[in-house]
């Protein structure tokens, strides 16, 4: 029978440590909102005894949302506990999350101390939590590089303490999936209480296990694991909830199920990309730009006949609107026909053999064969092109943003002006008043390629038009004629039947 398996997220807390991307009080709020639609159980919203703002963060997210449990992190000290306990005052679930380091590591050399004083310290900060929620959870840190005797015993004595939750981290990334998953089982068969608590999972990716490990110890008896959007976190970062969630899915030998609405994971990694200013890699699984595009032939021609040809998720299960078919020299006519397609092209027999010819030709030259090679390549076949071209750009901002740009729509030159909030905005108006594609910028990220005053930046935008994904790239050292290059890219990318001319 299939058992529960709860999804702790902690990207607001372990994942807010990674350099750069820290959120203020209103962006948590945002972010654990989503979280709770997402389905999350378990919201560690932060480490109040750290700064005012966390212990802000705290009191604001326990307001904010009703069905998750709020949780706040201390370590084994009174102060830390009861700042924990003030913090979470207006959870409608609250938790606090208190622990300290077990393994010889952290005992000798951080702690400077013995095993029996740790044990006393974390049966204590127990008994001291409890006072002000039922709900506590014990972290063992470190446990991964424990010795086993002493981590069966301070699991045990914690949980007479009253522990509800006893977290097993990976604290450094060290362990194999093996090795986790073995020290998951000891506890389950060592401890002789063990029953009385949930085992939780808290997995570092230092070596790129954290997902394997992570379902190891699921596979071993573990019913909570302790994740982040994106695998945010320290360092290499912490387990990706959207990597648990969906292998998890894939894998019904794994007699668990999450609450998760998993086609709402999409957004809410670009919801975390986005207010962090953390991009995500394209090859990351599950959520990177890369994650359901296919470049060779054979991968192609297999998806577009069956999609679990070559796919073991269907996008929309994750929120994605479908598959990318990317046309590069390595692509066969099946993909080349399926550009065709979209474009309202239709070729067969002699006429798709001469143009895949040339196009063979031009990919082994080019990167990425966009839509204005493919009208080229079928010139003779089509009456008219609406390709874009980003003619010429003028913007001043004095006081309020103005732009004036001037578009190339097939053969007619088109101007146009707008004001906006800034140049960017102002000159992404402008086009827009050219050409009403409709469109959502749902990601706009900027990128410094070189270093020094004359910088080149690199602009990457993502559109979403009738629900599917276009993207756009540009560098220059000019950021506002690099935006602009980049939506006309994007643009160009849309077949014409989705928009119209002014």
């Amino acid at each position: 029978m299939s058992e529960k398996l709860w999804i702790f997220d902690t990207t607001l807390r372990d994942g807010e440590q990674v350099p750069g991307c820290q959120l203020n009080t209103q962006e948590k709020i945002i972010v654990a909102k989503a979280l709770e639609d997402l389905g999350v159980d378990i919201i560690e919203a932060g480490f109040p005894i750290s700064s005012p703002g966390d212990f802000n963060s705290v009191i604001e997210i326990s307001k904010a949302v009703t069905n998750p449990i709020i949780c706040a992190l201390s370590r084994a000290v009174e102060k830390d506990i009861e700042v924990a306990g003030a913090a979470l005052q207006y959870a409608k679930k609250g938790r606090i999350h208190t622990g300290i380091g077990v393994s010889p590591y952290h005992i000798q050399y951080k702690l400077r101390s013995t095993p029996e004083d740790i044990i006393q310290r974390g049966v204590a900060a127990v008994k001291f939590a409890k006072r002000f929620v039922e709900d506590v959870e014990f972290y063992a840190e470190d446990a991964g590089r424990a010795e086993a005797d002493f981590l069966c015993k301070i699991i045990e004595e914690v949980i007479k303490a009253g522990a509800t939750v006893v977290n097993i981290p990976d604290t450094t990334g060290y362990c194999l999936p093996e090795q986790y998953g073995a020290i998951i089982s000891s506890l389950k068969n060592r401890v002789p209480n063990i029953d009385r608590a949930i085992i939780a999972t808290h997995c570092h990716n230092d070596l790129g296990m954290a997902t394997a490990n992570t379902v190891a110890g699921v596979q071993h008896g573990a019913r909570q694991v302790e994740v982040t959007i994106n695998g945010i976190g320290e360092r290499a970062g912490n387990t990706s909830l959207e990597e648990v969630v969906m292998a998890i899915k894939c894998h019904q030998s794994i007699p668990v199920h999450t609450e998760i609405v998993t086609p709402k994971i999409y957004h809410t990694s670009r919801l975390v990309s986005k207010l962090m200013n953390m991009p995500v890699q394209p090859n990351k699984a599950i959520v990177g730009r890369n994650a359901f595009a296919h470049s060779s032939g054979i991968h192609q021609d297999g998806v577009l006949k069956h999609r679990e040809n070559y796919e073991i998720i269907d996008p929309k299960e994750v929120g994605v609107a479908e598959s990318t078919i990317v046309l590069t020299a390595r692509s066969g006519r099946a993909a080349l026909k399926h550009h065709l397609d979209a474009l309202g092209v239709e070729l067969e027999g002699e006429a798709l053999r001469e143009v895949y010819e040339a196009f063979l030709v031009l990919a082994d030259s080019k990167r990425d064969v966009g839509r204005k090679d493919l009208l080229e390549l079928v010139g003779k076949y089509i009456d008219e092109s609406n390709f874009i071209e980003l003619e010429h750009v003028h913007y001043s901002s004095d006081g309020e943003a103005n732009a004036r740009v001037t578009l190339k729509v097939g053969n007619a030159l088109q101007v146009a002006t707008a004001t906006g909030v800034g140049p960017v905005d102002a000159v992404l108006k402008a086009i827009e008043t050219i050409v009403q594609p409709q469109v959502e910028l749902e990601e706009f990220l900027i990128q410094a390629m070189t270093q020094g005053s004359d910088d080149v930046a690199k602009v990457h935008m993502r559109l979403i038009k009738s629900d599917k994904p276009y993207y756009g790239f540009a560098s220059n050292q000019d950021i506002v004629l690099a935006s602009a290059q980049a939506f006309v890219d994007a643009l160009n990318k849309i077949p014409v039947k989705e928009y119209a001319t002014a």
